[in-house]
């Protein structure tokens, strides 16, 4: 298990704000679809349409903001993210139609992505001499929250009255005040000074592009559990329906056991890129397994699928490991925020595109879909080494550049 409070004020802080925050997004990931459907009363298709263009829109706005924490202090950009974050979601009680809808749900999804970006500076500053540790130790805190927050959320479902999703969602815009409070008590951190040349670094570096964009198909692998096996279990299999809870459970507890423990041995971007190796290996492996529950007595499927959960969450740990490593440490210091924007981009676009993505393949398609998804992770796996030593090349001829030029401007 990972240790339950961090070794530094400023560390505990953070893990504190974090926690609070993400109890308020467990209530919202688990019923927040629900409000609009069930309280809101909108069609179904309308709210995905609008969440999609949220999604877009997030991804713009990442870059842009993390620069921005860069240039002109962290905490107070991230404070400021959770404030409107706050303010957007309490708004969602106002949405009586598709527009209001779509602009609350747009400044929510923006200030949730800008503050993701605005917070890589603090991580950096605070997380000590390994501030990937911290970030993975950050995650397990993220999923004690969300499960929290789920729960709650489940009495919210359970009674399905207008008032109790009302409560709902402003119980999560409270807890993102709550979360910016807490932020304040952090000291603040000095903006970086810039350093020369062009302005969006982070959008020229094309080595770490690529990490991105690996990164962000590697990523489509997190819509495994929570969008593709519950719709199997479902359609496809004889397994109990309690057992798509069982999945969830099961994958969040080694989350929280083991994230910390398998970040300490991914310490160098080398390490990294061999864990993402790993990590498609064992998704592979995962979606190998679930393609086989179909079509057996129940009992063998719920086998199957519990010990295709481990496999894949040992691939998650991985995977979210590989990328706490090569995004800080390929990331030049003074643009910390600006390169952990872009690198959400990956991310972002893996929310928005992976759910269809897999839908399409092992739902639609069926059993060689999931031979399809699998062999997709271990592709990327297999191509992360390569760009990883790409990037590593790239950063030494920045780095020897620089000095070079400092050497030139003060002889």
């Amino acid at each position: 298990m990972p240790r339950l409070m961090p070794d530094t004020r400023p560390q505990r802080v953070l893990a504190a704000s974090n926690f609070v925050y993400t109890v308020g997004s467990g209530l919202y990931l688990t019923a927040g679809v629900l409000f609009f459907t069930e309280a809101v009363h909108l069609p179904a298709g309308q709210v995905g349409l609008g969440l999609g263009i949220a999604g877009l829109l997030a991804l713009a706005l990442g870059v842009a903001v993390g620069h921005l924490a860069d240039r002109h202090g962290a905490r107070g950009i991230y404070a400021a993210t959770l404030v409107v974050q706050a303010l957007a979601t309490a708004c969602f009680v106002l949405a009586d139609s598709f527009w209001p809808f779509v602009v609350a749900v747009c400044a929510a999804a923006a200030a949730k992505a800008a503050g993701i970006a605005a917070r890589s500076p603090l991580i950096r500053h605070y997380g000590g001499d390994r501030p990937q540790e911290f970030r993975a130790y950050l995650r397990a805190v993220t999923n004690v929250g969300i499960s929290l927050g789920a729960v709650l959320a489940g009495w919210v479902v359970q009674v399905g009255t207008l008032t109790a999703y009302q409560l709902m969602v402003i119980g999560n815009a409270i807890a993102f005040v709550v979360s910016a409070a807490i932020l304040i008590r952090l000291p603040p951190v000095a903006p970086v000074p810039t350093t020369g040349g062009p302005r969006w670094i982070a959008l020229r570096d094309r080595p770490y592009l690529l990490l991105t964009a690996l990164d962000g198909i590697m990523a489509i692998q997190f819509k495994v559990l929570t969008v593709a096996i519950p719709l199997w279990i479902v359609g496809a299999t004889t397994a109990p329906h309690w057992l798509i809870s069982a999945t969830m459970l099961t994958g969040t507890v080694i989350v929280v056991a083991f994230q910390v423990r398998a970040s300490r041995n991914v310490d160098s971007p080398a390490a990294g890129a061999h864990a993402y190796r790993r990590a498609g290996v064992a998704f592979l492996i995962a979606c190998s397994l679930i393609s086989l529950s179909a079509g057996i007595p129940a009992w063998a499927a719920a086998t199957l699928l519990i010990t295709a959960v481990v496999i894949h969450t040992i691939g998650e740990l991985w995977h979210s490991a590989a990328g706490f490593e090569v995004s800080f440490a390929l990331a030049p210091q003074h643009a910390t925020g600006q390169y952990l924007g872009v690198f959400g981009l990956g991310a972002g676009l893996a929310e928005a595109l992976g759910p269809g993505l897999l839908i399409a393949l092992c739902i639609t398609w069926g059993r060689p879909g999931w031979y399809a998804a699998g062999a997709m992770f271990a592709l990327t796996g297999l191509a992360a080494p390569p760009a990883v030593r790409w990037a590593q090349r790239h950063q030494h001829a920045l780095r020897t550049q620089l000095a070079l030029t400092e050497k030139v401007s003060t002889a």
